[in-house]
């Protein structure tokens, strides 16, 4: 499971050493942006199975279709979404849009961290308008792909969620194959895993054109 999340993420050394920090945090989402040159646009349905650990013990199962237009639009938009479960809408727009963590987040490189053996640059995000909720964010990016592999949000009544991520190859483009959440909230703890069916690149994407195939 390590090792193919690790390969999925196109990590192009084989080094546990990893290069120089870029020069800010703005570099890091500038270089995570550049992935994917000739990518203009996608769409592709998600699943996302989740699993109550804590009462009333349900295990809801969400359909939605993920978009992306360069530069900097990304939304998953789900179908049902039942009410006990509408965060997690907002958790995947977070860990798939990068563009947009500095809009209304102070973003700082954290300095390095290991993740699963591998070297990993460490961003914290904070509010730019105090959070009585969310105390900050950390997100952990591959620096020789710069592929974003895990994000932490870490909440002010000392709850968590962890997302980590797996990449495929969609012709010349990596793209999201796979994601694992583990949720750890007041009153909650729940784990969700989502899968991604086939994408359609380069077309028309947008909520506005939503179709499901």
């Amino acid at each position: 499971m390590i090792h193919a999340i690790l390969a999925a993420a196109v990590a192009t050394s084989a080094s546990p050493t990893a290069p120089p920090l870029p020069p800010s945090a703005h570099a890091v989402i500038a270089k995570m942006l550049e992935r994917n040159p000739s990518l203009q646009s996608y769409k592709a349905r998600v699943h996302v199975d989740v699993r109550m650990l804590s009462f009333p013990f349900l295990a809801p199962k969400l359909d939605g279709t993920s978009y992306y237009r360069r530069p900097d639009t990304y939304e998953v938009v789900f179908d049902r979404m039942p009410g006990y479960a509408k965060g997690f809408q907002r958790i995947f727009n977070d860990v798939g849009d990068p563009g947009a963590w500095e809009k209304d987040q102070n973003v700082a490189i954290d300095g390095t961290a290991t993740l699963w053996g591998h070297p990993m640059i460490v961003l914290r995000m904070t509010k730019k308008i105090h959070s009585t909720i969310l105390d900050h964010t950390l997100a952990y990016v591959d620096p020789f792909s710069y592929a974003l592999m895990e994000m932490e949000w870490d909440y002010t009544s000392g709850g968590k969620i962890v997302m980590n991520q797996k990449y495929q190859q969609e012709g010349s483009n990596w793209v999201l194959a796979a994601q694992h959440a583990d949720i750890d909230i007041p009153h909650i703890r729940a784990v969700a895993d989502a899968s991604y069916d086939t994408y359609q690149t380069n077309v028309a994407a947008g909520s506005e054109q939503q179709t499901n195939p």
